[in-house]
């Protein structure tokens, strides 16, 4: 089948999924001036966007038959994976030609899947994941890594730069996840030494504060110790990004790992006091509460 070669900007958006950042995303797309068809399983969520001019669909299937480009942005792979090829799901019911873009972070092996089954139906779909958090969604500047076809990525490049600005196309079908997974490695140790390093500061009776402001410009700088360590001195653990959500992917990563035959001893550790965080009833804060580890659950981290 021809592959369109340009997105009409009165192309039909359908967005699944409006938590945390999807929220800011299909707002942004609004804004954009596109038609956006909104499903999420709890509609409160989307109030201020239904608000903002976007049109509610009661169900996935009827949001698939009534889009030209459908976007989603939910938790877990089991979750993406009835939304496309469950009985009632977008690749049942969308258009021939559709173009389907998960955003989800999930497994590159389901990211496959997906596209295999989406185009047996004359559909082109993308495995997008993006990095950023909240703060990068809110102001559009999301980083997004992109598995599939190179010529569908090139139609839909206008779209997702209403997203983010770092847009890189990675290769295959689960180029984009595996990317992702990339991704999420050099986080989950970066976060245990961006905590390690805040702990340090404080017990050696420094001002972590200004300790930032010295080493977060340096060698050991990076998004999470600039981003994240404030909010970790300023005990605001809300989520950007759910502790359980980082589990899950540190998960996919591992079980990825594992079937390369790839050691990664510093994401065992990290997940391993993640899921220490998790039961200690911090699943749902934000992934710099691992800091809590170090002060107020310390007793958690000897367990």
């Amino acid at each position: 089948m021809k592959i369109l070669l340009t997105i009409k900007q009165n192309s039909r958006i359908g967005f699944v999924g409006t938590g945390v950042m999807g929220k800011s995303m299909a707002g942004h797309l609004l804004s954009a001036g596109y038609e956006v068809n909104i499903y999420t399983r709890t509609k409160s969520k989307a109030e201020s966007l239904l608000s903002a001019g976007a049109v509610w669909q009661e169900t996935v299937e009827k949001l698939a038959q009534n889009s030209d480009i459908i976007i989603t942005m939910v938790g877990y792979p089991k979750d993406v994976e009835e939304i496309y090829l469950g009985e009632h799901g977008i690749v049942n019911y969308a258009q021939s030609g559709s173009y389907l873009i998960d955003m989800t972070t999930s497994s590159p092996s389901l990211a496959k899947k997906i596209y295999e089954e989406a185009l047996a139906k004359e559909m082109f779909a993308l495995d997008a994941p993006v990095s950023g958090g909240d703060v990068g969604a809110k102001e559009a500047r999301l980083a997004i890594m992109v598995g599939g076809d190179e010529e569908v990525f090139n139609v839909l490049v206008p779209v997702l730069s209403y997203l983010g600005k770092n847009i890189v196309y990675q290769g295959k079908a689960g180029a984009g996840q595996h990317t992702k997974m990339c991704n999420q490695i050099a986080i989950a140790t970066n976060m245990i030494g961006v905590c390690e390093a805040m702990a340090y500061a404080s017990k050696s009776g420094l001002d972590p504060d200004t300790v930032l402001k010295s080493i977060a410009t340096g060698a050991a700088g990076s998004w999470s110790l600039s981003n994240l360590a404030p909010r970790m001195l300023a005990n605001d653990f809300a989520p950007g990004f759910y502790v359980k959500h980082f589990i899950k992917d540190m998960t996919i990563a591992l079980n990825a790992a594992d079937e390369m035959g790839l050691l990664t001893p510093g994401l065992k550790l990290a997940k391993s006091l993640y899921d220490k965080l998790a039961a200690a009833g911090e699943e749902n804060s934000g992934t710099q509460s691992l800091y809590k580890l170090y002060t107020s659950l310390t007793s958690v981290v000897n367990q």
